[in-house]
């Protein structure tokens, strides 16, 4: 499948992108292309940060972001906030900072942000609101070029949590996985799930074994649970796993999930 192959129609969802070169931001509403072509190092490797980083409501989230999150080639953030701070940190060590805004209160932006050290060539936002609080979770996808010439497909989420049964979370979730089942190379599909129920993980079982996508083991699992169930997970398909760790922090109310791949 080419980068054409994914332009559809255009959507009332929009991402803001932060580059290394630029200054300010760019929005980009729904489906969007870039015609750069800067694939990831050609070292075979590929390393992956995935955190609720809480609004950066703690005082040490920068420090542990730096410490384990600089020298990555992807970072996956929830609940991310587009401060002056954080869009420092994207542009100093990463080339592309996309952030789909869940929620935005006068100049502030909260929502999932995907760091990347390669143009993504696609992105698609989406915007998800939870039934009875009426606030948005929000998701992206974005696909990226590697060396090899293959096409990898990156999927930041935050799951809606508030809602009674599962319909909204299901329904968010197939969205995206319609993405994920019509793309013929390696996919990472990970974020905060908030599968504190038993449907809730079902269905998100169900839907990764459906994308052809494993689960990453953690043998320390320190990641944060509801009930003794996990809420954050990286599923992957087409790479290999070479480490996996959490990292135990109390820069926010969510632990980091280090995972390292290899390409075939």
């Amino acid at each position: 499948m080419t980068i054409n192959d994914y332009i559809m129609a255009n959507h009332k969802n929009h991402l803001f992108r932060f580059t290394s070169n630029q200054n300010g931001k760019e929005t980009l509403h729904g489906e969007t292309r870039l015609d750069r072509f800067y694939p990831f190092s050609k070292d075979n490797r590929l390393t992956v940060m995935v955190w609720n980083i809480y609004k950066q409501q703690k005082l040490n989230w920068l420090p542990i972001l730096t410490e384990y999150g600089k020298d990555r080639d992807l970072i996956l953030l929830q609940e991310a906030k587009a401060s002056e701070e954080l869009i420092q940190f994207s542009k100093t060590h990463f080339l592309v900072g996309d952030q789909v805004p869940a929620i935005e209160i006068t100049k502030d932006a909260y929502g999932v942000m995907t760091l990347a050290s390669s143009y993504p060539l696609y992105s698609r936002p989406f915007r998800t609101t939870e039934p009875f609080l009426r606030l948005a979770k929000s998701a992206l996808v974005t696909v990226y070029p590697l060396h090899d010439k293959r096409l990898l497909m990156v999927v930041n989420v935050h799951s809606v949590n508030f809602s009674l049964g599962v319909k909204i979370y299901r329904e968010q979730i197939q969205s995206i996985a319609e993405h994920v089942i019509n793309h013929n190379g390696p996919v990472i599909f990970a974020g905060d799930f908030n599968t504190w129920s038993r449907k809730r993980r079902h269905l998100l079982y169900l839907f990764t074994r459906r994308m052809g996508l494993k689960p990453v083991i953690f043998n320390d699992d320190y990641r944060k649970a509801f009930f003794n169930s996990p809420l954050d997970f990286v599923f992957y398909r087409g790479l290999r796993l070479e480490k996996s760790e959490v990292i135990k922090t109390d820069a926010s109310d969510h632990n980091p999930l280090l995972v390292d791949f290899r390409l075939y």
